[in-house]
């Protein structure tokens, strides 16, 4: 059954410091701190975006003291991957069906 990419999550991974998040928090667990010193961003900035990946449910915090640390939920990636491999799957399937011209 083919499925279709959800658009929400395209725009949330959409934006460049967003994705460069992202990549970050798919190597280690970050705090605000280390997102602000690895991407340059301002730290309200960076909160403002840190809000709409929490909100698409992308990353998830942890508190810690003073700190707050994200982490990055690998299984919504997962799912996003599995929907454009389903795609891909189709568009190998159907590379030979063509609609003719009236």
């Amino acid at each position: 059954m083919l499925t279709s990419v959800d658009p929400d999550l395209i725009r949330v991974l959409g934006d460049p410091l967003r994705l460069r998040i992202v990549t970050l928090l798919a190597r280690e667990t970050l705090c605000t701190t280390h997102l602000v010193e690895e991407t340059g961003a301002k730290q309200t900035n960076l909160s403002n975006h840190m809000k709409v990946l929490r909100e698409a449910g992308v990353v998830e915090t942890e508190p810690c003291g003073r700190f707050t640390y994200y982490k990055l939920r690998p299984e919504i990636l997962a799912r996003l991957s599995d929907q454009f491999a389903a795609l891909a799957e189709s568009a190998r399937t159907a590379s030979e069906n063509k609609r003719a011209c009236p």
